[in-house]
């Protein structure tokens, strides 16, 4: 799953990801303009208009013995889309998993298990409430998609002077993020005593 997804982002069969790419932008442009009841009404019914006409035709060629008249879509319908009892029960600890990750990770921040964390996350949304005054969530998305089938095939491209902005700007951050670690009251005792503690426990092993 996630090697497919990774060659439509990187353009590797082109028509398919331009495909897939030109239906969500498609699909997003319709969302800025029409509820989404209309758009989704809109959708199935073109889906279903195509696939009724696909089978109308194969009848008519069988009516004029030109064809057998099978479905055409027979393929996809002999699929077998049941899950076993094992299937079911690893796809529902792996939801199962996620959830509980996610919660100990909300815990985290807003319970400030770490003061400089939730800073941080604090001020991204800070600054997500002047992103959310110039653009709504479509044009958001709209612009994550673009940068979903641009930035990937960039980075492929310029790798290695990509990697030495990144490394730059993630060196500064740390300088960044030491410092205000250090101005934060008590966070450097602490820092010194879990230094101690783990000093001590490799002495003693």
């Amino acid at each position: 799953m996630g090697s497919k997804v990774a060659d439509l982002l990187y353009w590797k069969d082109t028509r398919t990801s331009g495909v897939v790419f030109t239906g969500l932008m498609v699909s997003l442009l319709c969302l800025l303009h029409f509820s989404i009841v209309s758009v989704t009404a809109h959708v199935a019914l073109s889906l279903l208009c195509g696939t009724i006409s696909l089978r109308v035709y194969r009848k008519v060629l069988q009516a004029v013995h030109r064809g057998d008249g099978a479905n055409p879509f027979q393929a996809y319908l002999d699929v077998d889309l049941t899950l076993t009892r094992e299937q079911m029960e690893r796809l529902s600890q792996q939801i199962a998993s996620r959830v509980v990750s996610m919660a100990i990770q909300l815990r985290h921040f807003f319970l400030v298990e770490d003061l400089v964390d939730s800073l941080k996350l604090a001020l991204l949304f800070y600054i997500l409430t002047f992103v959310g005054a110039v653009f709504n969530g479509l044009t958001l998305l709209i612009l994550g998609v673009i940068c979903l089938f641009t930035v990937p095939l960039l980075y492929r491209q310029h790798q290695a002077q990509m990697d030495q902005y990144v490394g730059l700007v993630t060196n500064q951050l740390s300088h960044i993020k030491a410092k205000i670690r250090a101005k934060i009251p008590g966070s450097g005792a602490l820092a010194s005593a879990a230094a101690a503690v783990s000093g001590s426990k490799a002495k003693a092993e």
